[in-house]
């Protein structure tokens, strides 16, 4: 990896892990803008550093750690690093982890991560593992792995996510703010037109809608046109009317702010989405060869994870191919 300078990233889905975005990544000169997600972001460092700016602070995740991002969190990425970062990523739907909580925690409410990052090998080889599955095709192992790996973060670094309540002027306005652009996204007014409709300053509006969402409206914007994408996108829309539909000026302008939020193109992304539907099943049990790493590994300690699920001490590969 080291010195190549060579940039590859895989944005897909498993059919038989519905509700899971995957990501299989290489960055040096990758950027991510201040952007959230409405899945839970894992992803495990397989070499170099990545610096991601998180709750006011950079956070380092380096080899065998995991990056940790709850959904709707505003967060950033970079390399931490000259040679950059090589990781592999599950982004589980919000159902599907208090699903697992329910069934394998005792955390109450609404499960999430405490911190940001955690140093964990083993979890990040189940990650690793959870992609090699995928690429298998192999269903069984891919949705064990997941849960497993799911069931461990929540257990080393799970709790309750605060719920997030309307209380203050300030607030409401910055959520009545939120609810115009999300309603006139492709033509949304000025900082001072909306601010004057909501009955305040744009400076006041400003501060407001910062502390509420993390980041500026324009910011939130271009983060709730780029999801927006996806959805149109997953659907079978063409970039090009993608782009227009959410509000960008052509397929360029899009390119340019969803590559540097979701990590790959619209159009990289999209085909993806196309391979999904047009896959037919493959190996559906595990593998010989999936099965012997199992023997080789220390079994962990809960029950569950007591499962032929964890694979061999070596992290399998997540650079793209």
């Amino acid at each position: 990896m080291a010195g190549s300078g060579v940039e590859r990233a895989r944005h897909w889905q498993y059919e038989e892990l519905p509700g899971v975005d995957l990501l299989r990544a290489r960055y040096v000169r990758k950027e991510f803008v201040r952007h959230t997600h409405e899945h839970f972001v894992i992803a495990a460092i397989a070499e170099g550093v990545e610096v991601f700016h998180h709750s006011g602070a950079d956070q380092y995740a380096g080899p065998g750690a995991l990056a940790l991002v709850n959904p709707d969190t505003p967060h950033t990425g970079r390399a931490g690093v000259p040679e950059g970062w090589r990781y592999g990523a599950v982004y589980p739907a919000p159902e599907l982890v208090a699903e697992i909580a329910a069934e394998t925690t005792g955390l109450r409410g609404t499960p999430g991560f405490v911190s940001p990052v955690l140093d964990d090998p083993y979890a990040a080889r189940l990650v690793h593992q959870v992609l090699r599955a995928a690429d298998e095709g192999n269903a069984l192992a891919a949705d064990t792995l997941l849960r497993v790996a799911v069931t461990r973060l929540l257990r080393l670094n799970g709790g309750p996510l605060p719920q997030r309540e309307v209380r203050t002027a300030g607030s409401r306005i910055a959520a009545r703010a939120r609810a115009v652009l999300e309603e006139s996204m492709a033509g949304p007014p000025s900082l001072e037109r909306l601010a004057a409709d909501l009955g305040t300053s744009p400076f006041a509006l400003l501060r407001a809608f910062r502390d509420a969402y993390g980041m500026p409206p324009h910011a939130w914007l271009t983060d709730a046109r780029v999801r927006r994408a996806r959805r149109l996108l997953d659907a079978g829309t063409v970039p090009a009317e993608a782009a227009v539909a959410v509000g960008f000026t052509d397929q360029s302008h899009l390119t340019r702010h969803f590559s540097r939020i979701v990590g790959v193109p619209p159009g990289a992304y999209r085909r993806e989405r196309k391979n999904v539907q047009d896959d037919r099943p493959r190996l559906l049990l595990p593998s010989g060869v999936w099965q012997n790493r199992q023997r080789t590994q220390t079994p962990p300690a809960s029950p569950l994870e007591r499962q032929p699920t964890a694979g061999s001490r070596t992290p399998p590969s997540s650079g793209t191919h």
